[in-house]
């Protein structure tokens, strides 16, 4: 089951975003995580696991928003891209060339943070995260909040 390890690599990618916090505990309210579906996890048991693994700790309450992202692949014969089908061994379309390069589908990242500083009524704007490891090192306009 990925989605036990993954909530595993959330909660100490949290546990260092807090430490960048100290000596205040950010409520965390949302983390906005992007998963690619060539990643093999589950949604519903990524949220389920992250849920029992958060119950009475600094991150109770705090909900996981989800953004699906598709897979794409690239076809390096012709350049195109297209959206690969295991149907038809995830093979190019237009050339039926086997799938060499994927462009998205395999994320797995913490895209923000939405938290509230203690004794702020405001919610303090979302925080962008570093790009996990599985991706392509991306630029950020800051790197505060720890990814996956």
């Amino acid at each position: 089951m990925h989605e036990v390890d993954m909530t595993k690599c959330l909660v100490l990618s949290m546990q260092e975003w807090r430490q960048q916090h100290a000596p205040l505990t950010p409520q965390v309210e949302r983390l906005h995580l992007q998963v690619g579906t060539f990643t093999c996890v589950e949604p519903e048991q990524l949220v389920s696991t992250w849920q029992a693994a958060v119950r009475g700790s600094w991150l109770d309450g705090a909900e996981l928003a989800i953004e699906t992202v598709p897979l794409v692949g690239r076809c390096v014969l012709c350049n195109g891209t297209y959206s690969p089908d295991p149907e038809q061994a995830y093979r190019s379309p237009c050339c039926n060339h086997p799938m060499e390069e994927i462009v998205s589908g395999r994320e797995l990242r913490i895209r923000s943070v939405d938290y509230r500083l203690p004794d702020s009524p405001c919610p303090a704007a979302s925080q962008p995260a570093i790009p996990s490891a599985t991706t392509a090192p991306q630029p950020t306009p800051f790197a505060t909040a720890a990814a996956v």
